[in-house]
């Protein structure tokens, strides 16, 4: 299924033209190629549309409540799939990024300043739309002397408060490997803290300016010493440039850091200005995937072409707990 029409509907730009991972432009603002055509997707990778009234519901709450979600800002394909479900992930931190990723759609910008009432708005939206899973992820805010570890944190205990027995998964950025800041998440008690390591070694100060490889690994590793017992998940997007004798080295790091859950999925260019797909992984590579993670000792590796990491994000922690009491 082509990405919405409206996946950009501020008509965001990036200010640099992004290089592919072949070292060669793919096109940019007034640069040759930025309308070209990009490669046809195969048929594993079509989707059919399933709008329905709880699409709708959930939107119009959102929209009441004056909140974002993941879904909408990077165009996820499974849309409307997880929305007809009443799954949903919120982005919180408003919807301007102080960073910026060669994949990603979320916009590039001087963030607004902080809502501080958007804690109590998450929690009602999650109480409103009947979820029994939540997840949360954010932007980056460099800008804040805590990275917004605080309004993290007040989120996730004010959905608690809000609906008793919700399961909250919170995927933050890095908050740059401050040990003070994740503690502070850390404490609010997240029932899955997931810290996506992307792409591979070669490819991540390229594709990941902003972040670091072996920073993030650290982040997972934090978390796990400040909280015994915090299940811990990660994410590599396949598709950028990345060798297939690649990920499993990439699986090792993450495995040597105790994390439990790992999802890899197929990158889609958001836009023309984005870093081009480099190949279609197939359904069959991503399987084997899978199976090299889970003898590496992950727990459970979600691996397929639209699998994301919020993707049936409760589910994957089931499988998760059960693997590893099994």
């Amino acid at each position: 299924m082509a990405l919405r029409s409206d996946h950009n509907p501020h008509g965001r730009r990036l200010y640099l033209p992004i290089v592919g991972t072949n070292g060669h432009p793919t096109g940019g603002v007034g640069m040759p190629g930025a309308d070209a055509g990009g490669p046809r997707r195969p048929e594993w990778l079509k989707v059919k549309l399933q709008t329905g009234p709880n699409y709708t519901e959930l939107k119009r709450i959102m929209r009441g409540l004056d909140l974002h979600t993941v879904c909408e800002e990077a165009g996820c394909p499974n849309i409307y799939e997880c929305w007809e479900e009443r799954e949903a992930t919120f982005l919180i931190l408003g919807d301007k990024c102080t960073r910026r990723c060669g994949f990603c759609d979320v916009m590039t910008a001087k963030p607004d300043a902080v809502d501080e009432g958007e804690p109590e708005r998450i929690a009602e939206a999650v109480r409103a739309m009947g979820l029994r899973y939540v997840v949360l992820t954010g932007v980056a805010r460099d800008d804040l002397p805590d990275g917004g570890a605080g309004i993290w944190a007040a989120c996730v205990r004010a959905i608690r408060v809000a609906v008793p027995g919700c399961g909250v998964e919170v995927l933050p950025a890095d908050f740059k490997g401050g040990e003070a800041d994740i503690a502070t998440l850390i404490e609010a008690e997240p029932d899955v803290f997931a810290h996506n390591l992307e792409t591979v070694r070669r490819l991540h100060a390229r594709i990941r300016p902003a972040f670091g490889y072996d920073r993030s690994l650290e982040v997972l590793r934090i978390a796990k010493r400040l909280r015994p017992g915090q299940v811990t998940k990660s994410n590599l997007i396949l598709g950028m440039g990345e060798r297939p004798d690649e990920v499993p080295e990439a699986l090792r790091d993450i495995a040597g850091t105790g994390t439990e859950i790992v999802t890899l999925g197929q990158y889609l260019q958001p836009t023309k200005l984005h870093l081009p797909v480099d190949r279609w992984v197939t359904p069959e590579e991503f399987a084997g995937h899978a199976r090299t993670g889970e003898a590496m000792g992950i727990a459970h590796v979600e691996a397929g072409p639209l699998v994301r990491s919020s993707y049936h994000a409760g589910k994957q922690l089931s499988r998760a707990m059960a693997a590893a009491s099994a």
